[in-house]
Parts: C-alpha cells; structure tokens; sequence
C-alpha cells in the first residue's frame, strides 16, 4: 500500500499545464481563433518534445533552439517560426510563473518582412471588371461584390464575413463594423461606387437585417476558410468570374500565354 505523503506536488505533464493555460486564455477573453492558432502551435510543441524526450522541469533555452530548428527543418519560414514562437513563449512564461518549469529569457529569432506583390492597375482593372448577370452564378456574382467591398474598405475577412444587412447604413453611407482584430466597433465610410454595387447585390442576395450580407449559397454564414481559400488561390476567381463572357470561358492556358502577370495575380 503506498504510504501517505502530505507532499502534493506531484510532476504535472505538458499537457495538464496546457490546459490550465488554455483556461486562463478564455478568463482573459481571447477569442475563439486565437485560442485555436494556440492548440495548433501546441500540437507541434507536443508532438516533438516527446520525440525529444522532453522534461518540463527541466526545459533549457538549448532545447527552446532545437524546437526553433525543428520547424526551420520542417520547410517553416522565418515569419512562420517566430509566430509559433511568440504564441508557445506565452505558454511557456505561464509555466515560469506557476513555477512548473525553470526561469529564463525567450528570445524571438529575426524575421525578415519581405513586400509582398501587388496587383497592377490593369490586373485590377481585369479583376474588378463587371461579371455578366446573364452568365454568371450567385458564388460568382457574389465574389465580385466581395471583392469590391474589400477593395473599398480594407476590412480583413474575418471582419467582412461578420457584417449583417443591418449594418449597413444607406442613408448616411455608413458602415457599423462590429468585429475587428482590437475587438474595437468602428464606423466606417461607404463610398458611393461601393453602395451602388451593395444595393444592387442585394435586390439578388434579399434577406433580413440579422443575416449576414456575404452569405453561402443557402443564405448561411459563409465559412471563413472558403474566403482565404478564394484569395489564396486567385486563380480559382480568375477562370470563375473574372474572364467570363457569354461565348466562352478562358481557359488557365489562355491565361498564362496572356499579357497578366500570373506571379502578381495568383500570389
């Protein structure tokens, strides 16, 4: 029979301090997609401190460097390395604190911030030219308007995606935005082209004032994956909406043998 010992501080796993971390992120009201990009870069750190054999009482900043190599290994870009990094120093400073795991500095490796291509004014021209109503589907038409509208506003997906009928504002041209990266509800300018293109779309896309105006095919809230996915992959829009007319859809080879610049239009 095992003796009682008045002795409770028995070894707690990574993954128990996890969770612990994972509740105080939710008592400090971070939101739902933060917390997820936080399991994710969990998982990484899970899975190769147990092929590592790692012990959290005795985690080294050597051992911090051979994870940050790890994902260099693994094909991770500087960028990439130093958000997995930035998000696990939080973990691991929650650990200091709780004294699970010995002190000391978490330093972030140098990124290089490259400027990413942008699109030329004709590439813009072509991208934003008026899909043919006759042709075209909802999904196109719908991108369209979508695309104006961030064109317009700069608002991020996940901001665009969270915009109801209710929020627009014809009649003083106003925009209320309820959902922004600093949990900040902003009142935005609506220009007069984009309220034109907004009218118009919704004399097709109808609706309520609780429904949210880029919608999926049914009326639902469309899926924020779908909308990176879109603008990961532009040539995906490109050969749906962006080179249809009522003889004929340009083709991907068409395209390439064009004067359009694939590297700035698909990046």
């Amino acid at each position: 029979m095992k003796k009682i010992s008045l002795n409770q501080n028995e070894p707690i796993t990574m993954s128990e301090c996890f969770e612990q971390y994972i509740v105080r992120c939710k008592v400090r009201n971070l939101s739902e997609k933060t917390i997820g990009i936080y399991k994710v870069h969990f998982s990484v750190l899970e899975k190769y401190s147990k092929a590592a054999n790692w012990s959290l009482d005795t985690i080294s900043p050597y051992q911090i460097d051979g994870f940050v190599l790890y994902l260099k290994e693994r094909g991770c870009n500087d960028i990439t390395v130093q958000s997995y990094l930035r998000d696990l120093r939080a973990f691991f400073y929650f650990c200091m604190e709780n004294e699970w795991m010995p002190q000391f500095k978490i330093k972030l490796p140098k990124a290089d911030k490259k400027i990413k291509e942008t699109y030329i004014d004709e590439e813009l021209r072509i991208l934003l030219k008026n899909p043919n109503l006759k042709v075209s589907d909802f999904t196109e038409y719908k991108t369209w308007v979508y695309s104006n509208y961030l064109l317009a506003t700069g608002n991020r997906i996940s901001s665009a995606l969270n915009i109801t009928i209710g929020d627009l504002d014809f009649n003083n041209q106003l925009i209320q935005m309820n959902t922004s990266k600093n949990r900040k509800a902003q009142i935005i300018p609506m220009s007069d082209s984009l309220m034109i293109i907004l009218k118009e779309y919704l004399t097709y896309r109808k609706g309520v004032t609780s429904d949210y105006l880029f919608c999926n095919s049914y009326g639902g809230k469309s899926d924020l994956r779908t909308y990176q996915e879109i603008y990961l992959y532009d040539d995906k829009i490109v050969l749906v909406w962006n080179y249809k007319d009522s003889t004929k859809t340009v083709s991907l080879k068409d395209i390439e043998s064009s004067d359009l610049s694939l590297n700035a239009a698909f990046s």
